[in-house]
């Protein structure tokens, strides 16, 4: 029987922020409205990729320096640590320097972490979603979830920041149940009603043969707990159209606070084109959105699938 998802996921007791300098003010607060709320350690990590030149007083050798680069980073940073003092919560600031992905999934490996909160960069002029960027590298490959604050993210601190609706985007893959179960637990601890949204594209239209609509919303229902159903509301949609854009409209309709999406095996013509619902839904989600990348789901239990080409279209697939 595959293994359930990890308590700490879904009440984090540490939380990394990964922040560039200047930090996305939106991303930081969400962090820090997170750690708040769960009484969590949030960890501000930078990673920096210049040096600083510097001269020898006594040589005149140029060289470079290490701790002048990272006391210089550290500086710059200090006024969000202060905030987060100011806030009540236990902050640690961590400054190397390299490539951002590479140090922040290293650190995974060293550290006991529960969640990452990282902010976005606006899509590229030809429609190029994250391609290349550090957070398209940490949420295929974390360990943990990663939640992901969007360009098109509206700031939440005049409602406290509060998840009072979380919508989940089930696919048809074996690791759905996996995926709900997270959402659910979410639920639960934020005391958030969950929608459970799946569409069927024009790939999948053989879903409907031999059943309902209603069949498939009952199905939906079934990947919930049964000690959890009694503690949550639970909505399921079954549509069929294009993921991305049911997905965004739901999150925009049922004012979703949060969204939830699997990544697992993603297709090289998903990978290549940046066609996939995630891409396309962290571009443009009014609300952050927390991805279970393949390593997350591999880890409860799911096992590794292999898709064809309609892949890269099915919700909770980049």
């Amino acid at each position: 029987m595959a293994a359930a998802v990890k308590p700490g996921w879904s009440k984090p007791s540490t939380i990394l922020f990964a922040s560039e300098i200047p930090a996305n003010e939106k991303a930081f607060s969400y962090a820090l409205a997170q750690a708040v709320e769960f009484g969590a350690h949030l960890i501000l990590f930078h990673v920096y990729d210049t040096l600083v030149v510097a001269a020898s007083e006594t040589s005149g050798i140029r060289y470079y320096d290490y701790t002048a680069a990272a006391n210089a980073e550290k500086k710059q940073l200090e006024p969000l640590v202060q905030r987060v003092r100011d806030a009540g919560v236990p902050c640690e600031l961590v400054v190397r320097p390299g490539l951002p992905a590479d140090q922040i999934l290293a650190f995974l490996r060293e550290r006991e972490v529960d969640r990452i909160v990282m902010g976005t960069h606006s899509p590229g002029p030809i429609g190029k979603l994250l391609v290349g960027s550090v957070a398209e590298a940490v949420l295929r490959t974390a360990i943990v979830p990663v939640c992901i604050v969007g360009p098109e993210v509206v700031d939440g601190s005049y409602r406290k920041y509060a998840t009072s609706t979380i919508l989940c985007a089930v696919s048809l893959q074996e690791a759905s149940h996996l995926v709900v179960g997270f959402a659910a637990e979410l639920a639960a601890q934020h005391h958030a009603r969950l929608i459970l949204q799946h569409v069927i594209s024009p790939h999948e239209r053989v879903v409907l043969e031999g059943n309902t609509l209603d069949q498939l919303e009952a199905d939906l229902l079934a990947l919930v707990s049964t000690n959890l159903l009694g503690k949550i509301a639970v909505q399921t949609i079954v549509v069929p159209g294009d993921p991305t854009e049911e997905l965004l409209y739901q999150c925009r309709a049922q004012l979703a606070d949060l969204i939830v999406l699997g990544a697992h095996g993603a297709s090289a013509f998903a990978a290549i084109t940046r066609h996939g619902v995630v891409y396309k839904v962290l571009a443009h989600a009014h609300c952050p959105v927390i991805t279970l990348s393949p390593a997350v789901l591999a880890e409860c239990g799911a096992k590794e699938e292999k898709y064809h080409f309609a892949e890269a279209y099915l919700a909770g697939v980049f």
